[in-house]
C-alpha cells in the first residue's frame, strides 16, 4: 500500500503576533535606544518645563541648537562609522566665520566671494587631514588635534594682523541674511532648514547610495575593504572633506546670524557633536550606525542642553545630566546591539 506525503502549511501569524514581531524588529534597530532616550528626555522636560517649554520659544531654543550641532554631527558620525575621528572642526568653524567676515566685511568684497572662501577653508583642512591620515600611521585623533591647533594659530595670527583684533564684524545684505541668517517667525533660525537638507543628503549617502556600504566596510575592516576593491584612501579623504565643509558651513551661517566672528567660537562643537553621535547609537569602534540615530542623538542633546533653563533645576547641573545621559546612552545602545546580534544568530539557526 502506497502512502502519500502530506505537506502541512505553517499557520499564518495572527494580528497580535505580527504586531509583536514588528515591534521586536524595530527595537533591535541601532537607533531604537536613542529614540527611547529622546522620548524620555522630552517627556521629562515637558513635565518640569510645562507650557513654557512646550511653547514656540521652547521649541526654538533647542531646535536652533540642534541645527548647528546637527550639521557638524552628521559627518562626524560618518567618520566614526568609518573608524576615524575629526577634532579639527573646533578650529574650522571660527576660521570659516572669520574668513567671510574679513573678505566681505573688512575688505568689502561681494558676499558670495566671502562665502566661497569660508567654505574653501573647510575643504582644504579636510583634504589635509585625509591626506595625512592616509600617508602616515598616526591615529586620526592625533592628526586632527594637530591640525586644529595649527588652524587656530593661523586664524588668530592672520586675524590680528589684518583686523587688529580677535573679532571681526559683518553687516550682511538682505539676501545673505535671508538665506543664511534669517529667523523664521522671529525665533527659528533658517539653519534648521539647512540642517534638514543636510540630513536628507547624508541619509542618501549612507543608506541609499552604494558608497554607504563602503563607509560601513571601512569601519569594519579597512584592510578587507581595500582588498575588496573599495578605494579606501579616496573615501577617507572625501569623508574628511565632508566634515570640513560641514563645519565651515556652520561657521559661515554663524557670521550671518550673529553678524560677527570670534577666534574661539567653535570649541564647544568638538565634544558636543561627538556626544550627539554616541547618544545616537554609532559604535565607537566603527562599522555600525545610522543617520536617523544621529538625528535622534542630536535632538536629545539639544533638549537636555536647553531644557534645563525651563525648569527649576540649577543650570549648573546641566553638565552632570548630559554626562549621565551619555553613559546611559552607551550602555543602552550596547544592550540593543546585543539584542540585534542575538536575534540575527537565532534566525541563522
Amino acid at each position: 500500500m502506497s502512502t502519500s506525503n502530506r505537506i502541512e502549511a505553517s499557520p499564518a501569524p495572527s494580528g497580535g503576533q505580527s504586531i509583536k514581531a514588528t515591534i521586536g524588529q524595530l527595537l533591535r534597530r541601532p537607533e531604537a535606544g536613542s529614540l527611547l532616550g529622546l522620548i524620555a528626555v522630552f517627556a521629562f522636560f515637558a513635565i518640569l518645563g510645562g507650557k513654557v517649554f512646550l511653547a514656540s520659544a521652547g521649541y526654538a531654543s533647542w531646535l536652533n541648537v540642534a541645527a548647528e550641532i546637527g550639521i557638524v554631527a552628521l559627518p562626524i558620525g560618518l567618520l566614526m562609522i568609518a573608524g576615524e575621528m575629526d577634532i579639527s572642526i573646533g578650529a574650522v568653524i571660527p576660521a570659516a566665520s572669520l574668513t567671510v567676515a574679513i573678505v566681505s566685511g573688512h575688505y568689502g568684497l561681494p558676499e558670495p566671494v566671502g562665502i566661497l572662501a569660508g567654505l574653501a577653508v573647510g575643504l582644504i583642512v579636510g583634504s589635509f587631514n585625509g591626506y595625512i591620515v592616509n600617508r602616515t600611521a598616526v591615529p586620526s585623533l592625533i592628526v586632527t588635534i594637530g591640525s586644529m591647533f595649527g588652524v587656530m594659530g593661523l586664524t588668530l595670527g592672520f586675524t590680528v594682523l589684518i583686523a587688529g583684533s580677535t573679532g571681526v564684524s559683518l553687516v550682511p545684505s538682505a539676501a545673505g541674511k535671508a538665506i543664511l541668517g534669517q529667523f523664521i517667525g522671529g525665533m527659528f533660525e533658517v539653519t534648521i532648514v539647512w540642517w534638514l537638507l543636510f540630513v536628507a543628503a547624508f541619509f542618501y549617502l549612507l543608506h541609499i547610495s552604494p558608497k554607504g556600504n563602503w563607509i560601513l566596510a571601512l569601519g569594519g575592516d579597512k584592510v578587507s575593504a581595500r582588498n575588496a576593491g573599495i578605494p579606501t584612501a579616496r573615501l577617507t579623504v572625501a569623508l574628511y572633506m565632508l566634515s570640513g565643509f560641514s563645519a565651515a558651513f556652520v561657521g559661515v551661517s554663524q557670521v550671518f546670524v550673529y553678524q560677527s566672528a570670534q577666534v574661539l567660537a567653535g570649541q564647544s562643537f568638538i565634544f558636543n557633536s561627538i556626544m550627539c553621535v554616541v547618544i545616537g547609537g554609532v559604535v565607537l569602534t566603527g562599522g555600525a550606525g545610522s543617520v536617523v540615530g544621529i538625528v535622534f542623538g542630536t535632538l536629545t542633546f539639544a533638549i537636555v542642553n536647553q531644557g534645563i533653563y525651563f525648569t527649576g533645576i540649577d543650570p549648573n547641573l546641566g553638565s552632570i545630566i548630559i554626562g549621565a545621559l551619555l553613559l546611559l546612552a552607551v550602555m543602552t545602545n550596547d544592550k540593543f546591539r546585543q539584542m540585534a546580534v542575538s536575534f540575527a544568530t537565532k534566525k541563522k539557526k
